[in-house]
């Protein structure tokens, strides 16, 4: 089923000001980048992309003024072609009587912002894209360590509500537990949240449900964050060699993104949430370019010289 937002919705979160076609707010928003209509005001091309909101700023809004009344109409109407769900005009422009009329016939909705129009797309694309990305829902608790996000996998009864209390006590912070949704914002990032219902919660064995912000204060707990890995614990495997120089990389793929994919054996008296730590760790060190590994082959190649 295809995402979708109301206009209604967008004109609530930044309290736009309806000038036209009020009884239409109620049309759906399915695409999640809003244009500005450059070509589309000077000809009708049908190769460009139809249902996207259409900003116009001051800029577009003086080229219209300028134009004979004959000359306006065909120029919005090219926008019209592009069957966009509403227009915004950004920068409190005035003087859009024309505009209003235009939008009424038409059944667009034709909103106004006080905010310029690099501020506005900006804060209008992020909220959409987050909206209407599409998402899934997988078994797990996502905790943010360090600033990086950690999916912390396993099968249940395994322990990740427990590590990921240990590890909020240490100062981290809970996304979600037993219910991860995962959004996916580009071809290589994905953003992990709560369903709503599980909000701040985390279920302990033996002593329940309890609210982390309630607690340990709203350090705690945050709202979503971007997945950067992908952590599962498994039963300690006796008869493994895990102590090599470099683990090989693994990955694995949620909608289609790719995530460092790492296992961590649990045993008795062993600290997870410390590993936990040290791979987030390692994870940003990689990012700047930085291997523990390679530093050390360096140091044996500098004494075999000696």
């Amino acid at each position: 089923m295809e995402k979708s937002i109301t206009v209604e919705g967008l004109v609530e979160r930044f309290s736009l000001e309806v000038l036209a076609a009020e009884d239409q707010l109620h049309q759906k928003i399915v695409k999640s980048q809003a244009r500005r209509p450059g070509l589309e005001l000077i000809d009708y091309f049908d190769f460009l992309p139809k249902q996207h909101i259409q900003v116009l700023s001051e800029d577009e809004i003086y080229y219209l003024h300028t134009l004979t009344e004959e000359e306006r109409a065909l120029r919005v109407g090219n926008v019209v072609k592009y069957e966009p769900p509403c227009i915004i005009v950004t920068d409190e422009q005035q003087g859009l009587k024309y505009l209003t009329k235009y939008c009424n016939q038409e059944n667009i909705p034709l909103l106004r912002t006080s905010a310029s129009n690099y501020e506005f797309t900006g804060k209008l694309n992020a909220y959409m894209i987050n909206r209407l990305a599409p998402e899934i829902a997988i078994h797990g608790v996502c905790i943010n360590v360090f600033g990086i996000g950690i999916l912390l996998r396993g099968k249940s009864g395994i322990g990740k509500s427990e590590t990921a209390h240990t590890l909020i006590g240490r100062g981290h912070r809970l996304v979600a537990d037993d219910i991860v949704v995962i959004k996916k914002l580009s071809p290589q990032t994905i953003l992990a949240t709560h369903n709503g219902m599980n909000k701040e919660f985390i279920a302990l064995r033996s002593i329940g449900l309890l609210n982390v912000v309630r607690q340990y204060g709203r350090k705690a707990f945050q709202d979503e964050t971007r997945v950067s890995l992908d952590i599962e614990l498994i039963e300690w495997e006796p008869d493994s060699i895990n102590n090599d120089l470099e683990i090989e990389s693994k990955y694995n793929e949620y909608l289609g993104v790719s995530v460092p994919h790492i296992q961590i054996q649990l045993q008795a008296g062993r600290d997870v949430a410390g590993l936990i730590e040290a791979a987030a760790n390692n994870w940003y060190l990689k990012k700047q370019g930085y291997s523990a590994a390679d530093e050390f082959m360096e140091r044996l190649e500098e004494k075999s010289k000696d």
